[in-house]
């Protein structure tokens, strides 16, 4: 296990923070390319869900999340326009962390950044589209299987086959 490297801290996502992201994402998602755009329209829709972890040598990792309704996720590199008027949940994205930080806490502290968000939005839980690969992930988060409709399936097929809609209530709410 790396030693946890106090210089490197979690903050919030600046646009000129997308040059150092979106190589990051091509690098570690090369199965589950989005377009910038993508990008882009999250941190502008949902800024208070955008961080990025970064050093003064860069960026090594990120978190895009925002507030969403139902259980059928967006489909993988698709604009959303804008946010659900009436959410229901605090939405992961895309996390994403840079080989020389795994193993040091990051993603946990990530997931803490959102459910501070989804507090307060005063959203009730955290969900997310689970690629196969990570799925066993996120199950050791304490993130659970929806149960999913025909819709949410063929959503899910724009990830990959393994793919899966998870869920978990937001820990420390009142």
């Amino acid at each position: 296990m790396t030693h946890l490297n106090a210089d490197i801290i979690w903050r919030p996502m600046r646009p000129d923070d997308l040059a150092a992201i979106l190589p990051l994402a091509a690098h570690i998602h090369p199965d589950y390319p989005e377009d910038d755009d993508i990008f882009r329209e999250r941190l502008s829709l949902a800024p208070a869900g955008c961080f990025v972890l970064a050093d003064a040598s860069g960026v090594h990792g990120y978190l895009i999340s925002h507030p969403w309704a139902g259980h059928l996720s967006p489909r993988l590199n698709c604009l959303l326009h804008h946010l659900p008027a009436q959410p229901e949940s605090w939405y992961l994205h895309d996390l994403a962390l840079a080989e020389t930080v795994r193993g040091q806490g990051r993603a946990k502290e990530a997931i803490q950044l959102a459910e501070h968000a989804a507090r307060k939005a005063n959203l009730p839980v955290l969900s997310l589209t689970a690629t196969g690969p990570a799925r066993t992930f996120w199950l050791k988060q304490g993130f659970t299987p929806e149960d999913i409709s025909e819709a949410e399936k063929a959503v899910l097929a724009s990830y990959d086959p393994e793919a899966s809609f998870l869920s978990r209530p937001v820990s420390g709410r009142v």
